[in-house]
This record gives structure tokens, sequence and C-alpha cells, in this order.
């Protein structure tokens, strides 16, 4: 599982960070697979001692290895293999520092968005979090940085478009990416520094992992409790059964070494973490010797290997760090464990919660093309409404989705595979598993249809052509696994390779893909049964363990011991309390910013009526389609619907195609078509709003007709009549959404808090705030879907006609004719029906007001919010509280609710006219909502300093001057009404906001007394259960 550092301070890229492990993801389908391990494959040694030559290997290849040779000499560095990744229009380099042994990666690419990493194979062999905590320690001052959370402060001091820390089950890495190349060096500094050279102090230590404390540190007679960050984020990530099932699955089938253990570490076990133990787990582990370096973009090589040369490499010898992974023994019999979690109070049906899932650990193998085809089955066997698995299981309807492991997983050293079912009855449980047995067989003897391999092999080409805004980012989140397995990073990005290879086997054996069925699956005997049973009590058994160990901790502790620790406990507060002087960190200035924003051109035409939006641009062949269809007068009651038409609208086929055969045409000549809400608050008038529904899709440009002719079909003619297909989505749409709130509750929480406050912030807590949880829990209870259905067919009325539509299309200059032929081929097919209402909704009649809500949920920790009515887009005053958000979020914010409450992340923000404070994963309540008005009190005092203005300005630049890609350029203006004039504008106001300024709308805006503002809090019973001022809303059940 991956660990992401930082979430508080990252809210500005949280969408990013999401978005990157999706990407991330996306790419490990195809990428990570090259080198994915494949049953009873050899393993072929890679030469590290030498620079690698391929016997087909041409005079200009050697030519090139030999310029690299040459430039890298001089830093200490030996060549591994230089290659010419066409795939990517990219060069790889690959190096080995003599000295010490660490390897590095260049990817040389026509890229201004520039990369860096470093990470570290990472081995823990406890569940007290140790790689984790270490993580978050060492950026928490260093030898050439000694300030507190150096980090943290950067995050207002740079232009990153990317920066975080995260912990994986073997590795754990520090990534930041960057369009300017003198932050670039400045971050470079402070990473390497962190990394290598971090003070690891004792308090830091207490802050970011565990500690005893009191209660109250004016009180010495106080209760102690447990404090510290990764100690609170991790009772939040394990309340999740998803989660829980992933960490007992891993640790089941892989147990004998690092996997049989949580690198995020256990509650329960965290405490017993001491501060000694860290600090040599850092001596061993963080060495160059155990570390892989990576750049990529456009930068010179020689520029980065001077820099980590002279600031680190230079101060080590090489050592044996022992972090090698051993083989898993194999087991000689399948295995079967039951484990438990607690009742989820949201599944639809309660006695329908347990999981099972049957999991194969694959043999380690290094051989690209192996593990490309276990890629390809694992694919083929899970992935659509076309694959077995999906046939078998998900459309029996026994459960709501699939398991939460899935798939291939190639984080560990073994690759493994998972298939099961979650939101079951008991007495379901072995019919599952005998379904996936007999799916096994039935595979080996029928194989797999070709046009399906088809499909996927087209999903590779469009996916080597599709760009996104930050590739060299995805292409390390995916490749780090692997490489950190010591496997040749650069074979795995030969993907065109892999494709020939894989079609001249096919070609000769007709039987390949199903051998390989029978070799990894039918006769593996590492395999393992995981079933996850509800158990009464199971979080009370938790607490009261908890409580043992902290009465145990406590009973173990001297009058003097307790003395002392009060002392450190005000100690800490003290350090937390302190200005301290950064002028050490590097910096960068907002002369560094350009003042003018990126054009975007753009055309504007109709097409048959409709309205078109174009943009050329260097899309790579590639050609992007969106639509938005609004209308003002969808009912009401059909409203909550929408969200479910969405999800449905792409999967339930059309009158020309079934929805198998609709899923297969899609991948064949799509990217996917994609169906959503369409939400945005009008940029110059709070009580205006648009709705309706975007549809998205991208394509080669050999299938540009046949992209725009299925989306045609879809929006034409779509089938909304199926009750058995309409309820296997239901369940699995319900079950993502009830899955969510553990992971997203300070969203819940937001939206909850807004939706009194604005009609646009009413509508989006109905489409996605925990009014559509319950909705959608409601519907997966009820099985009739009659009402559903008439429901959906409504909607499609409504919104599924030419007149209501808007369109939008970016690609090259020479693609742009015969898509846009291919459009109005498809307006021609469409209805021509509807209402031709106003494409915006105005409700002047909705009055603002504040509302206290408490959603009382089984989990350990809260997620609080304060909302406040603001002013809209164009207002001059947004820019002003923009600004002011981030000096509140990194300036008191972050002190009071992380580092001193233990929360693992807060801050505050503000967006269509609401500006929202929250926090996440929190230990406290009340405590938090104190912070929040403090807050406000110290910003409407004017307590912050100048600098402070202008590191928030870099920051919100770095936000809103975040890369985009060809595909995605000029989409402010298609989605949100946001002309280059008016973002120029809003811009201009960002440079001019004073001190003045901030707390002239602090005072106006946000203190209390001036403010309509509003609150929400989810998570467990407080002491604001019984205030007669809140309303308490028990187990989610939405008024």
């Amino acid at each position: 599982m991956f660990y992401l550092s930082e979430y508080d301070i990252k809210i500005r890229q949280n969408n990013k960070i999401q978005s990157m492990l999706r990407a991330s993801k996306n790419i490990s389908k195809w990428l990570p697979t090259i080198n994915r391990p494949l049953c009873g494959c050899t393993t072929r040694n890679v030469k590290k001692s030498s620079v690698r030559l391929s016997s087909t290997q041409t005079n200009l290849e050697k030519e090139i290895e030999a310029y690299y040779e040459d430039k890298v000499k001089k830093f200490g560095y030996s060549v591994l293999e230089v290659t010419d990744i066409g795939d990517y229009n990219a060069t790889g380099v690959w190096l080995k520092h003599d000295q010490t042994g660490a390897e590095h990666l260049h990817i040389e690419r026509d890229d201004q968005n520039n990369v860096f990493s470093v990470s570290f194979r990472t081995t823990p062999f406890d569940d007290t979090g140790v790689s984790h905590i270490l993580e978050h320690t060492v950026l928490c001052g260093s030898d050439k940085y000694p300030v507190r959370d150096p980090f943290f402060k950067m995050l207002n001091r740079s232009l990153s478009t990317f920066m975080n820390a995260m912990t994986a089950s073997d590795w754990t890495m520090y990534p930041f990416s960057t369009q300017n190349e003198k932050d670039y060096y400045n971050l470079m500094s402070v990473y390497l520094d962190a990394a290598f050279f971090p003070h690891i102090n004792e308090l830091d230590f207490r802050q970011e992992g565990w500690r005893l404390e009191h209660s109250d540190l004016t009180d010495p007679s106080s209760d102690i409790i447990f404090k510290g960050v990764v100690f609170n984020e991790m009772k939040g990530a394990l309340s999740n059964s998803e989660s829980l099932f992933h960490e007992y699955n891993q640790r089941t089938l892989l147990p004998d070494h690092t996997y049989g253990y949580c690198s995020g570490g256990d509650p329960l076990h965290i405490p017993h973490l001491t501060w000694e133990q860290l600090k040599d787990f850092h001596k061993m582990h963080y060495h160059p010797s155990n570390a892989k370096f990576y750049t990529y973009g456009n930068l010179p090589l020689e520029g980065h290997l001077e820099k980590i040369t002279e600031g680190v490499l230079n101060h080590y010898q090489k050592i044996d760090p022992q972090t090698e992974i051993p083989l898993e023994p194999k087991w000689t019999s399948p295995k079967e464990v039951t484990v438990h979690c607690a009742h989820d109070q949201l599944v639809p049906d309660p006695h329908k919660q347990c999981m099972v899932a049957v999991s194969y650990m694959m043999d380690y193998s290094e051989d690209p093309f192996e593990s490309f085809t276990l890629g390809l089955i694992s694919a083929l066997l899970v992935s659509g409404p076309n694959s077995p698995f999906y046939q078998a299981l998900i459309e029996s309807n026994i459960g709501s989705d699939y398991s939460p492991v899935l798939g291939l997983d190639t984080y560990t050293k073994h690759p493994t595979f998972s298939v099961g079912l979650q939101g079951l009855a008991e007495n379901d449980i072995d019919k599952v598993v005998e379904i996936i047995h007999q799916t096994f067989q039935d595979v080996y003897r029928d194989g797999f249809d070709a046009a399906r391999i088809e499909s996927l092999l087209h999903s590779i080409e469009l996916g080597l052509k599709h760009q996104s805004s930050n590739f060299g980012l995805h292409l390390i989140m995916g490749l780090n696994s692997s490489w950190n397995q010591d496997k040749n990073p650069l074979r795995l990005l030969e993907l065109n390779k892999q494709v020939e290879r894989l079609q001249q086997v096919l070609a000769t054996d007709e039987s390949f893909l199903q051998n390989k069925i029978k070799m990894c699956f039918l006769d593996n005997t590492h395999r393992l049964t995981l079933t996850m049973k509800p158990q009464d009590g199971f979080n009370q058994k938790k607490d009261e363990k908890e409580s043992e160990l902290l009465q145990k901790k406590i009973k173990e502790l001297t009058p003097a011991d307790i003395e002392k620790l009060f002392e450190q406990g005000k100690i800490l507060e003290n350090l937390q309390n302190q200005d301290e002087d950064i002028s050490v960190l590097p910096k960068m200035t907002l002369s560094d910013i350009k003042k003018n924003i990126i054009k975007t051109g753009v055309d504007h035409s109709f097409v048959d009526n409709v309205q078109l939006q174009t943009s050329e641009q260097p899309t790579n062949g590639v050609t992007y389609f969106r639509s938005i269809a609004t209308t003002s007068s969808l009912p009401y009651v059909l409203k909550p619907f929408l969200p479910l038409f969405c999800n449905v609208l792409t999967k339930m086929g059309t009158t020309s195609h079934g929805y198998k055969d609709l899923a297969q045409q899609i991948e064949l000549h799509t990217g996917g078509i994609s169906a959503s809400p369409h939400l945005v608050t009008d940029h110059s008038d709070m009580e205006t709003f648009q709705q309706g529904i975007l549809l998205s899709s991208h394509c080669l440009q050999r299938n540009i007709p046949p992209m725009f002719s299925l989306i045609g079909q879809i929006a034409n003619q779509p089938t909304l009549n199926d009750p058995e297909r309409l309820r296997t989505l239901v369940n699995s749409y319900a079950n993502d959404l009830i899955m969510s709130v553990p992971q997203s509750g300070h969203m819940y929480a937001m939206a909850a808090a807004a939706k009194s406050l604005s009609p646009a912030a009413q509508q989006a807590e109905l489409f996605s705030g925990l009014s559509q949880v319950q909705f959608m829990k409601q519907i997966a209870e009820n099985l009739d879907c009659d009402d559903v259905i008439e429901n959906l067919i409504k909607i499609a009325m409504y919104m599924l006609n030419a007149n209501e539509m808007r369109c939008s299309i970016n690609t090259t200059q020479e693609l742009m004719q015969p898509s846009i032929t291919s459009l109005q081929a498809m307006l021609n097919s469409m209805n021509i029906v509807g209402f031709n209402d106003d494409r915006s909704v105005e409700d002047d009649d909705f009055l603002p007001k504040t509302r206290r809500l408490l959603y009382e949920m089984d989990l350990p920790v809260h997620y609080v919010s304060r909302c406040v009515r603001t002013v809209p887009y164009t207002h001059p005053d947004t820019a002003k509280l923009q600004v002011l958000a981030k000096v509140l979020s990194s300036k008191y914010l972050h002190r009071e609710i992380r580092e001193k409450g233990g929360a693992y992340g807060s801050g505050a923000k503000i967006g269509g006219g609401i500006f929202s404070f929250f926090s996440y994963r929190d230990p406290n309540s009340v405590r938090t909502l104190e912070a929040f008005d403090h807050a406000v009190e110290w910003a409407s005092q004017g307590k912050f300093k100048d600098e402070d203005i202008e590191e928030a300005k870099l920051s919100v630049f770095s936000s809103i001057d975040s890369p985009v890609s060809p595909g995605n350029r000029g989409m402010a203006l298609f989605n949100n009404g946001l002309s280059d004039e008016l973002r120029q504008t809003h811009r201009d106001r960002l440079f001019d906001a004073s001190r003045d300024d901030l707390v002239d709308v602090c005072q106006r805006y946000l203190l209390p007394e001036k403010s309509v503002d509003s609150f929400a809090i989810v998570g467990p019973k407080t002491e604001l259960s019984n205030d007669s001022h809140w309303k308490t809303v028990a187990n989610v059940q939405i008024s």
C-alpha cells in the first residue's frame, strides 16, 4: 500500500495526487507489467558492472553511449545503458556511481516540467511504521537547513507542480516536479539534505510518530493520552475495511519477510517504536548504496550529477545495506484464512458485509516480455464487462463489487494476482470461491476472444500517444517498484517491442495464453483464500486494546517520568510556537513569476446550431472531444439521480450495441467514453450556476469517425431499461461511494457545511456529498429498479439532445477538419427536441443560513469543516481571499491543528464563492473548531508578515500555473466560462493583494459576527452530540 505523506500540505494538489495515483496505475497496467513476473519463467541476469551493449546495437547507438560515458565520467559515474525510447520520444540513460554504488536513471525529454526523486529500499520487520515515521521525520530539518519542517515551508517558497513523499511496502520515495530551473535546484538541495543529512530530533519524532502527552498542557494532572501525526493517520487509514483487507492479504500471502508487516504502521504497535530505532533505520537504509536517483525533463544531465555528487555522494563510501529481499518460499499447498472487520453502518444490506478473494503469488522474473504477458492476461481476466470474471462474479449480483485486491499487483518482489467479491452474505462465500476456480478452468479450456486482445493492444498504442501534464512523475511512479527490485528500468519502457513479440508468439502458438493460465493459476499451489467477516464490537475491542496499551505505558512511568513528560509537552508546544528565521531556505520570488497568463488560442463557431470551441494543439495525433449538455429545466426530483445516470450511461448499451459489445467497441476505438455531472457556479453571480452532463473521450486519427459515432449512439439511443444490468451497476456505484467516506471525509464535511450557503453548493452536496451516499444506499436496498429506470429515462429526455449541447475539440491542425466533419455527422444523428431553455439556473430565492451538522459515524477520527459564504470569481476580493487562505493554511492552521493537535491534515481554501476551513483524520473536534476561530482572529489582527504574503502568493501561482496538457488547454473557458481576460484580471489582483487587503477581507468576510457560515463534523460522537446548537445526524440518515 501507499502512504502519501503530508496530506494536509498538499491540499492545493489533493486532486493532483489522486489523479497522479490513478494515472500511475493506468500506466502500470502496461508499463510495469513489462517486468511483472510470470510463473515458471527463468531469470535473466543483467550485468551492471559495464555498459550494456546489445548484439543489434548500431554504430550510432554506440556513439551515443560513448557520448554519455564521457559526460558522466568526471562525476564518478559509469554508464550501464543508454536507450532511445522511441515510444516516448525520449532518451534513457542508466548510470551507476562508482564510489557508492548509487544508481541514477535520467530520462531526457523535451518537457519543461522537470522531475526529481530519490528513493530507498526500506524493509521494516515489525508493525511500528518505522519507514513511514522516518519518511515524515527526515523532512523536519537537516544540517544545511536547520529549521523545523523545511519541507512544509518550501511549499510556499517554491513554484513546484508537485511535492510530496510516500512510503510503499518496500520503498520510500521523495519526488517533486517544477517548470523552473532555479526552483528545481533549490528543491533538489532541500530534498537531498533532508534525506541524507536529517537531524531526526527526538521532539520531531514525538510530533510526527507518537508520544505520550497530557491532554491539557496547562494542567499536569490532566489525562495522559497518545498523540502523533502518523499514529492518527494510520488510525484513519486502517478504519476502512478495504484497507484492512489489503493489509491482511499481503501479509498473509507473503509472510516471510518485510511484506509480512504493515509499513505504514499499526496504531497498536506504533508506540513500541523508539527514537533510537528510528535513527538506526535511517543509518542503514538512507545511504547512497541503497538509493536510486531519478531525473526527467529538458534540463541537462550534467547539472543534476554535479549537484548530487557534491551535495551527497562525495561524502559516502559504498556499504552493503543488507536490504535485499529474498524470494518467498513457495507453498506446497493452498491456505485459507479468515479475518474480521467492523460492521459498516452505511452498507445497503447489513447481512452482506463479507469479503473473499483468492490470491496467487507469482514467480520472480526479470524478463519484461513474460511480465508484459501476465499484465495482458490480468486485464483480459478482470477488466470490463467482457472479461470472464466480471461476467461470472459481478453480473451474478452475489456481491456488490470486486474485492479490494484485484488483478495484478507488482508493488512487491513477487507479483501477485487476486480476484474476489465484497458485499457478500456469509453463506455465499464458498459459492464465490467455487466460481473463481471454475472460471479459471473455463478460461483455460476456451481461451480469450481475439477482439479483446486487439482492443487491449489498442489501449497501449493510444496510451503511448496520450500526453499527461506530469508525465515524468507518472513514469517513475510506474517504474519504481520494479527498479527497486534491481530490474532494468529501461527495458520496462519498450512497450512496442513487447507488443510485436506477443503478436508473433500468438501467430505461432494459439494456446500460448491458455498455457499461462494453467501455469500461473491452475497449477499454482501458492494460493490464499482470504475471507473477511464483520465482527460485533470490533472497533470497541480495538479501542480497548489501545486503552490497555496506554495504561501499560503509563504504569511504567515513575512520578519523575510523568513530570518530565509534562515538561516535554510544553517544550514541544513552545517549539511549535516559535517564530523561526527561515532565511536559510532557498526561495523563489514574485519576480520569478510571469506577469501575464499563457493564452490559449481558441476559435468559436457553430455546427448545426451547436456551439463549438476548437483549439489547435500539438496532441501527438490524438483528438480530444468534450460536450456539455446543460439545462435549467431538470425537475428537482430527478436531480439526485443525475450522478447515477452519468455512471451508467456509457455502460448500459445502446439500441445498436448490447452493453458488452459497446464496451468492446469503446475500448477498440477510444481511450474510454466518460460521463459526469457538470456543476459550475457562475463566475460573477453566486445565485446562478450551470448544471448538466459532461461527455468526454479521445482517440487516434484512424478512429475519429468511430469515436463520434459511438458517442452519438450513447447520447441518442441509450438502453436504460435493463433491470439486471442496472442492479449490477447500482451495487458497484453504491459500494464505491460508501467506501470513499473514510478516505475522503474532509471533502464530505466541507460539502455538508457549504450546502446551506449557495445554490451551487447545495446542488454539489446533492450530487457528491453524504446526501448522495445515503441516496444510493437507499436505491441499492430497493430490489425493484422500475422507478429508477423511469427516472433515468426522463433525465435522458431532458439532457441528451443537440439543443442543449455545446462542444469542444482539441487536436492538431491537420486533424481538426476531419474531427469537425465527424462531429457534424454525430449531431445530425441526434435528437433535436428539448426545452431550449436557459443553460444557467438562477435561484434568486435562495437564502443562505447557518447550520451546524454532526454526522455520527463509527470512525476513529474526525473530519471537521467551517464554510463561509463570500464572493464569486470575478469579484475583486476573491484574489485577496485566495492569498489569505494560503497564509492561514501554512502559518496558523498547520501549526495548531497538525503539529499541536495531531491531525494528519488541515487547511483553508476558496472555490465557488465558498471559503472553507477543514481538518483531515483529526483526533479533535471542538479544539479544531476553536483553532478555526483563532486563525481568523490572528489574521484579522494582521499578525502575519509581509514575507508570509509573498510566500502565499508563490503557492497560489504554483497551483494556477501548473502545466496543462495539450488535450486540456482551453478548458477553463469551455467548462467555467473563464476567458483569458478574466483570468488575467484575476492574476493581476493576486499580484496586487496587500497586507491591508488581507486584513480587510478577513474582517469583512471571516469574523464570526460578520459572516454567514456553517459547520460540519464527520466522525465519532463528541461532546457536541448533546449541544442544542448542533443537529446530530445519527447513522448518517440524511434529512
